[in-house]
């Protein structure tokens, strides 16, 4: 089984009007990305895999100077998360995400997983522009321990002047998972360009695990990390993910499954390939208590 823990819901339901197409050339080095994507999009790209966790981001409710542009309000993409799993509900499972300081944050809560039926959250404080330590992130925290809902955050650097890179540095993880020792957690990106901070946080807490996406575009990086966390025996604690749109399952497959010529090409240490078929396989969602 294939588990993909880290996609984007689409932006429209049907096709994209062209004029409404959006390219974002930064995110990735060696292409351009479309961002705004459909339902079929979605569901061709996810063929590879057999199920995968989907989500949106909720926007700053106090404003910020950059919402990505694919950043939307939290009713609408928890809306959107819920109706892709009841679309497809034997490929998606539905994750909501909210803003710690909106003045309903509890309640949506309640709604997500009451009226939706969605799994888990993802938070991105650095693009939400919240302290993820702060107070009103730990209300946050404390329901999703008490819930049992897994939390996908993103982790690491990101192109956007008004995201802080404090907010997203994996070393934060370290003390949220002390002060919440039975959340599940999910570091995104291994918290990249931060790889080796990121293997120590997830040596160090059983519930803290990180995800392999937006590597395989970076290779030089890509390779340290996946060095590292084989030299540190953590390579069980990495969950397949693509970040789609940004990228697809089969991209992450073909990278993680060819990691080795890179290193044969240029003379360098490998990894056992059946750690990096490990990750390709592991099953994810028993290892965060999704059913």
């Amino acid at each position: 089984m294939i588990i993909d823990v880290h996609t984007h819901i689409p932006t429209h339901l049907g096709a994209v009007p062209p004029d409404e197409e959006s390219i974002n050339q930064v995110m990735r080095p060696d292409v351009s990305v479309r961002l705004n994507n459909s339902f079929e999009d979605y569901i061709r790209d996810m063929g590879p895999v057999d199920r995968a966790v989907a989500f949106g981001v909720a926007i700053n409710p106090r404003g910020s100077e950059d919402d990505m542009g694919v950043m939307r309000g939290q009713w609408e993409i928890n809306d959107t998360a819920a109706a892709l799993a009841k679309t497809y509900p034997d490929k998606v499972i539905g994750f909501m995400s909210v803003h710690p300081g909106a003045v309903d944050v509890m309640e949506e809560l309640e709604r997500c997983v009451g009226d939706l039926g969605l799994k888990g959250l993802k938070l991105a404080p650095n693009y939400q522009n919240f302290h993820p330590l702060g107070e009103e992130a730990r209300r946050v925290y404390e329901f999703a321990q008490r819930r049992g809902l897994p939390i996908v955050f993103h982790q690491g650097t990101a192109p956007m002047r008004a995201a802080p890179l404090m907010y997203a540095h994996p070393i934060v993880m370290d003390e949220l998972a002390m002060d919440f020792p039975e959340l599940k957690i999910v570091m995104a990106h291994m918290g990249h360009p931060w790889h080796e901070d990121c293997i120590a946080v997830i040596r160090k807490h059983p519930n803290v695990y990180a995800d392999v996406s937006g590597q395989f575009y970076r290779p030089w990086q890509m390779y340290n990390g996946m060095r590292l966390a084989h030299e540190w025996s953590v390579m069980h604690k990495l969950f397949f993910a693509s970040d789609w749109p940004l990228t697809t399952p089969q991209e992450t497959i073909d990278a993680l499954n060819g990691f080795n010529t890179f290193a044969e090409r240029y003379h360098l240490p490998s990894v056992p390939i059946d750690a990096l078929v490990g990750i390709i396989e592991r099953d994810s969602l028993a290892l965060l208590g999704i059913e």
